[in-house]
């Protein structure tokens, strides 16, 4: 199992594991070719050097897991920066066997080494196994989050 920066080849292989999930079945659209919005989308994460889109990759070269880690520069905390992870998918086959555990490990790592001071996600409430998850690795819920819908 590898961890790496995302590329453009993945990412037929990233939109399936978002579409292939109770919520992403109702948001995500995998098709061939993928919907122009996925390579726009890709493009314009990979140009900005703030963010990161990760892929675990089989030892058979398969993408099997992925998220998206977010530098954010902000003046609080002295110019502190806070890595925001997103979109944490693992294929569903193979949950349960460590995959994730060693992804968030190397994403903890590489957010040390861009000098991140705190690392934080969000969780949708209907999601009790991966809040689960996330409290196992030390993920701690420590502020109440609140979202607009602006799609409605």
């Amino acid at each position: 199992m590898t961890f790496r920066p995302a590329t453009a080849k993945d990412l037929p292989f990233i939109v399936q594991l978002l579409a292939n999930d109770k919520f992403g079945r109702t948001r995500e659209k995998f098709a061939e070719p993928l919907p122009p919005e996925y390579i726009e989308a890709f493009n314009n994460i990979a140009a900005d050097k703030n963010q990161v889109l990760i892929v675990g990759e089989s030892e058979h070269g398969e993408v099997i897991a992925t998220l998206q880690l977010s530098f954010i520069q902000y003046l609080a905390f002295r110019g502190g920066i806070r890595a925001q992870i997103e979109s944490v998918r693992i294929r569903e086959d193979l949950r349960g066997k460590g995959i994730g555990q060693k992804m968030f490990q190397w994403t903890i790592d590489l957010a040390k080494k861009r000098k991140a001071h705190i690392i934080q996600l969000t969780s949708d409430k209907r999601r009790p196994e991966a809040i689960r998850f996330y409290e196992k690795l030390g993920f701690v819920a420590s502020h109440e989050g609140m979202k607009l819908n602006l799609l409605k």
